[in-house]
């Protein structure tokens, strides 16, 4: 069995952290902190765990995480960098659901979160938890960095026409919707139902996070850098993200529907986590919530040169905890679906 441990399990990641792990058949769940709750049970917080877990929660110092064999780290960015060399140096792994290693550009990370990085020396030796790109790195990984929601909605939408080289990468854009608990568990007035409710907006339109972190994507997956419009949405949903993915065919290129559908189903045959349906099925939100897929669609509408994709992922599953399962199975050498695989929660 994995001893597992995570830090901060009070939140939206950590609660979905915590339903996949009490089912995972190879996980030891042994310590999950939280400083405001310390000592209040897991199924007293979450009441959906009765009968899962007894576990209670610990403050950090109290955790013993040096003993597990993975820490999750389910906290706000700026955390894990703090802790994360520590636990290394005990032997434990370590897999951080936020962004402090997400970046290769330490200045560049510095800039878009508006704080001095505390390990970058761990920087270089993180491997970024993208699972269609880096399944082999992660293998053999100490440190995962889990991905963005909207980077692998986006990533997985426009890899595959970026690698055709069928598009011309200066021009693409990325229209993203996204539900509230995008934003985490946190009091705050623009998240509150009668803020969100009956209403619909786009925000950090003048440049986001996310955005250096999807072009470093490509720049990885490629050796291509691209030229990338990102405007996110916020939407009155809890849970889910649709992008809306915009790429101009280059000059002199062109591809029919069937080989466009072609293009991303051969990408993608073997991936257990992407789903390629035709460009005519209906791609919604709720076809993805509670799982760990991203579905796909692939056209280009009345053959006017501008291919339109569309990707749906679950926010908190594979934008978030899913993903950091799939990765921990990989580094500990179990099929990547384990303790993954239940259909769509519907309606």
């Amino acid at each position: 069995m994995i001893k597992v441990g995570i830090v901060g399990g009070t939140g939206y990641t950590g609660s979905e952290l915590l339903r996949l792990l009490v089912q995972h058949p190879h996980t030891d769940l042994v310590a999950v902190t939280s400083r405001g709750e310390a000592g209040v049970r897991l199924d007293a917080y979450f009441p959906q765990l009765r009968g899962y877990t007894d576990l209670a929660f610990s403050t950090p110092d109290q955790a013993g995480l040096s003993g597990c064999d993975l820490v999750f780290f389910a906290t706000p960015n700026g955390t894990a960098m703090g802790q994360a060399a520590q636990l290394l140096a005990a032997g434990a792994r370590v897999i951080d659901l936020a962004a402090d290693f997400r970046l290769d550009d330490v200045a560049v990370w510095e800039h878009w979160y508006g704080m001095r990085h505390a390990a970058p020396e761990l920087v270089a030796d993180a491997v970024y938890g993208l699972p269609e790109v880096n399944r082999d790195a992660i293998r053999g990984a100490r440190l995962v960095a889990n991905p963005g929601c909207y980077p692998t909605a986006v990533t997985l939408g426009l890899l595959p026409l970026v690698e055709s080289g069928l598009v011309d990468t200066d021009r693409l854009i990325a229209d993203v919707k996204s539900g509230v608990s995008g934003a985490g568990r946190k009091a705050s007035a623009g998240l509150l139902m009668a803020e969100v409710g009956e209403s619909f907006k786009a925000y950090s339109v003048a440049g986001h996070r996310h955005q250096p972190e999807i072009c470093a994507n490509i720049r990885r997956a490629t050796g291509r850098d691209i030229g990338l419009t990102f405007v996110p949405h916020l939407v009155p949903m809890v849970r889910g993200i649709e992008a809306t993915l915009y790429a101009p065919l280059r000059e002199g290129q062109s591809v029919d529907a069937a080989g466009l559908h072609t293009l991303f189903a051969e990408r993608y045959a073997h991936e257990p986590f992407v789903d390629v349906v035709p460009p005519e099925a209906p791609l919604e939100t709720r076809s993805v919530r509670g799982t760990n897929l991203c579905r796909l669609s692939a056209t280009e509408p009345l053959g006017a040169g501008m291919l339109v994709i569309q990707s749906v992922i679950d926010n908190l599953v594979k934008g978030a905890a899913g993903q950091a399962v799939q990765n921990m199975n990989l580094m500990f050498g179990l099929s990547e679906q384990t303790g993954l695989t239940a259909p769509a929660l519907a309606p």
